[in-house]
């Protein structure tokens, strides 16, 4: 009954995944009006990008560059005691676009996850819309800042063999991907020798067969982010939907999570279903974490009832397992 509902919810298409920055209201009036996608029905209210960005943060500890880029940088955090601590890599996301959305939202996670004595690399990285961002900046980015992990591992204590990727909507491809990064050809202008190694991913509603989700995702974003960031069609451009595509990059050889809301629209839960399919047929284990009432931005809020699943995934990658079977989260 739950994955039958196709209603209309408003204000989720400006942020695919993600929170805008405070001046997002002012930026959105200047770009076409969205497309709304679904809501639970009378008298039910989902979140939106504005309740996810009014959750409370707190400053990092550290806000460390990666590059030379402006938004070459990420968001460090790191418990009390001597570690080593194990850590989560965040990655935020927005419609791969600049304007929608920065690290900042994501910060309330890096927090619950200090709260559990977890560090976390908050990472940002170059967008639709900022030079350098799309093909193949935006990957290289999440790559480089990945592996900026080996330099900030020994002065914070961070455990490397206990690392886990986690990513929202439009992040959660990038998260996807930079679990599945080793797979990527050497000819790829993604291809990165010697990655770190990824011990678990957890994929919080983000797309993961570009060619198949184009149609929820640029109708949603009313824009062409996922033909823009790829620089063309999956027909013009192959072998670059390929090479960024985690389900062409299947298997990974880690457990994968994939969290998705009842009332999810971005990524409808056949196409998440078909890629648990496939990487279970490929031999990677694969948990689906379906959240009876959820939409897109409550299994980004650690204030949410989505968020318990999802610390619990994250706890068990990091033991390099999959978590429990879940039951209804609500």
């Amino acid at each position: 009954m739950w994955t039958s509902i196709r209603v209309v919810r408003v204000a989720s298409l400006l942020a695919l995944g993600a929170l805008a920055p405070l001046g997002w209201a002012s930026q959105a009036a200047a770009q076409a009006e969205p497309k709304q996608p679904t809501s639970p029905g009378a008298g039910a209210k989902l979140m939106t990008p504005q309740d996810l960005e009014a959750l409370p943060r707190r400053a990092p500890d550290r806000r460390i560059a990666y590059g030379n880029s402006r938004e070459q940088y990420g968001e460090l955090r790191v418990p009390a005691g001597a570690g080593p601590h194990p850590i989560a890599i965040i990655i935020h996301g927005g419609c791969f676009k600049a304007a929608y959305a920065t690290a900042d939202y994501a910060a309330p996670i890096g927090d619950a996850l200090k709260d559990e004595g977890i560090a976390s690399w908050n990472i940002e990285y170059r967008r639709l819309g900022d030079p350098g961002g799309g093909w193949p900046g935006t990957y290289r980015d999440v790559g480089r800042a990945v592996d900026h992990l080996r330099t900030l591992a020994k002065p914070y204590h961070l455990d490397l063999s206990r690392v886990v990727v986690v990513g929202h909507s439009a992040g959660g491809h990038l998260a996807m991907w930079a679990a599945g990064r080793s797979r990527v050809p050497k000819q790829s202008a993604l291809y990165t020798a010697n990655p770190l190694p990824i011990r678990g991913a957890v994929d919080l509603a983000g797309p993961l067969d570009l060619s198949a989700h184009i149609a929820e995702y640029e109708g949603l974003c009313r824009d062409s982010v996922i033909t823009s960031l790829m620089g063309g069609t999956p027909a013009t451009r192959p072998e670059r939907y390929a090479q960024a595509s985690p389900i062409k990059l299947l298997p990974f050889g880690l457990p994968q999570v994939l969290v998705l809301g009842t009332y999810e629209d971005f990524v409808p839960m056949p196409l998440m279903r078909a890629y648990a399919n496939t990487a279970r047929k490929a031999g990677d284990s694969v948990r689906v974490v379906h959240v009876r009432g959820a939409g897109h931005f409550e299994i980004a809020s650690t204030r949410s009832y989505a968020w318990p699943p999802v610390m619990r995934a994250i706890r068990a990658l990091l033991d390099g397992r999959l978590p429990p079977v879940e039951p209804d989260s609500r």
